[in-house]
């Protein structure tokens, strides 16, 4: 039997999971490239949105599309501003100290774990996709002259949820580089007190950024949440998968946390079909392992002065 349509469809898999991965480490590692903050809640922000955008779709109760263009736009910017008002309400207050960031990060974690929990339960729940067409993938395998069609087939929104992915990603690059708002950032990245003397408030600018990074964990949730389940325990491997991405791609390089994410999610995706899931994780962790000892500042990440 022939290996190729197994690999494009474990491909394909991949690439869902890359676009997704993506979104969510490219939050993780804006926040940790400006800030200096370990969030270790970046997971359950990512939980948060799929459980916001199951109870927006179910609430509004009419055509899928109307409810998931609303979790779309809705969930992200709540979670934003949840995260925000954690900026200010928790660690503005610690002053961003490193060690102490961790620990109430792990806070913020447990609260937000527990508080889905309580109002949301411990069932999976589906989130109904907007649009869901299947299409034939065009294998064909040519042997002794003979041409053989293969029953590949994916659907209309996984492709979507690449292209949406690949969107996003280019107005976060776009916003980076090109405004005014890209240039405070980068500015407050470089040299926070001497961003400060230039009149930049950076305690807002903090709180935006930390919002900022919640909200695209959260709209990855949005998008991947049709084809998983909203859980209230979901945020565990988005961000293991997170922490393993920005490490290999480089603290704060967002090139490097996308070519990593692509790197890690199709690794992840195809070794989870032909073998298993836990071996993906495995040989990621070891990567990270390698990493960490012969290039510690990560693949595209700057050398320490």
């Amino acid at each position: 039997m022939d290996f190729g349509p197994y690999l494009m469809l474990a491909t394909l898999e991949g690439l869902i999971q890359a676009a997704v991965l993506s979104l969510t480490a490219l939050g993780l590692s804006l926040v940790f490239g400006i800030m200096r903050v370990v969030n270790v809640a970046h997971g359950e922000f990512f939980m948060l949105g799929a459980v916001l955008a199951w109870f927006i779709s179910t609430t509004v109760g009419t055509h899928p599309a109307l409810g998931f263009v609303l979790a779309l736009v809705i969930a992200p910017v709540l979670v934003g501003a949840i995260a925000a008002a954690a900026d200010w309400l928790v660690l503005k207050r610690i002053n961003y100290d490193p060690e102490a960031t961790i620990v109430a990060t792990i806070g913020i974690l447990y609260i937000l774990q527990q508080t889905a929990l309580m109002t949301y339960g411990p069932d999976a729940r589906p989130v109904e996709p907007p649009f869901n067409t299947r299409i034939a993938l065009p294998w064909f395998s040519l042997s002794d002259g003979i041409i053989w069609p293969w029953g590949l087939a994916t659907t209309t929104y996984k492709l979507f949820v690449i292209a949406a992915a690949i969107v996003m990603m280019l107005g976060v690059w776009l916003t980076m580089t090109r405004t005014k708002l890209g240039l405070i950032l980068r500015a407050t990245q470089i040299d926070r007190d001497m961003a400060q003397a230039f009149g930049i408030p950076v305690e807002r600018i903090y709180a935006l950024v930390f919002g900022i990074g919640a909200g695209l964990a959260a709209l990855g949730a949005v998008l991947i949440v049709p084809i998983q389940q909203a859980h209230y325990l979901m945020g565990a491997d988005p961000l293991l998968l997170s922490f393993i991405v920005v490490i290999i791609g480089g603290l704060g390089s967002l090139r490097g946390t996308v070519m990593a994410a692509v790197l890690i999610g199709l690794s992840d995706g195809i070794i989870s079909v032909f073998f298993s899931p836990t071996l993906a994780k495995i040989i990621a962790t070891l990567f990270v392992a390698m990493v960490l000892v012969y290039r510690p500042q990560g693949l595209f990440g700057a050398k320490p002065a």
